[in-house]
């Protein structure tokens, strides 16, 4: 029942409308603090990754909407990063793997995504030189992150925005906007290929008040835009609750 499933995971339900909420606004979906917060209630595992990534499509398709009518979107240079990841996303999403090894790499995922996002201080002026990648470089990048990011359940916009923002890849409007359609056909291809694995599972009374609850906060996020919440600001409050998860993911499958 929808109302028993509210009632007991209340807390759930709030901390995802919470996270919505702030990533929306910087133009990310929130995957890594979503399987953040669902490692840690004992949910089944596969259901998790479904959980997660029906999530981030839901909040990043707004995000894509409104960056496409911005014209926020250079196509010509996001085609090339997401050229390999939607099929390395699928084959990521469909591999069948253990519960201890899923923690394993959600624990070393989540470690890196917190690190990168506490240390990733440099964000590029409108002015500064942008550096065009070559399109190869683009797609293999966009490869690796995909299959790792199926596999864990995530978008993939942890790793990829910070490396844009590292190689001065375009402005940090676009860089938000490639993040996001990134995230929206990584999502998609990752649930898919979960959807083709024969021990796919979801419980759909607690995932479509989760829908629900993060299409309301991207909704507010996106319109908030940076107004109230700043990258830097949202990357040190996010890096210290996906750090303190990993940590304790990786004590509890490791030692």
């Amino acid at each position: 029942m929808l109302i028993d499933s509210f009632f007991t995971y209340w807390h759930i339900i709030l901390l995802f409308f919470t996270v919505a909420i702030l990533y929306s606004s910087v133009g990310f979906g929130g995957g890594s603090s979503y399987l953040a917060i669902l490692a840690l209630t004992g949910i089944v595992f596969t259901q998790i990754r479904a959980t997660a990534l029906l999530c981030n499509i839901v909040v990043v398709s707004g995000n894509v909407f409104l960056f496409y009518h911005q014209k926020k979107i250079d196509w010509k240079k996001v085609i090339p990063l997401i050229l390999f990841s939607i099929p390395f996303a699928f084959l990521g999403g469909k591999l069948k793997i253990s519960q201890h090894f899923f923690f394993i790499l959600l624990g070393f995922t989540l470690l890196f995504a917190a690190i990168t996002m506490w240390i990733s201080k440099k964000i590029i002026s409108s002015d500064e030189k942008k550096v065009n990648l070559k399109p190869i470089k683009n797609a293999s990048f966009g490869g690796i992150i995909g299959f790792i990011s199926g596999m864990v359940g995530i978008g993939g916009g942890v790793f990829l925005a910070p490396l844009l923002h590292l190689t001065n890849w375009d402005t940090p409007k676009k860089i938000a906007a490639t993040a996001s359609v990134f995230i929206l056909v990584n999502s998609i291809a990752g649930l898919l290929g979960q959807y083709s694995n024969p021990d796919f599972i979801i419980d759909w009374n607690l995932t479509s008040i989760l829908l629900v609850t993060v299409f309301i906060g991207g909704q507010i996020g996106s319109r908030m835009s940076n107004n109230y919440f700043t990258p830097i600001q949202l990357k040190k409050a996010t890096a210290i609750l996906i750090a303190f998860v990993s940590l304790r993911i990786l004590w509890k499958y490791l030692f």
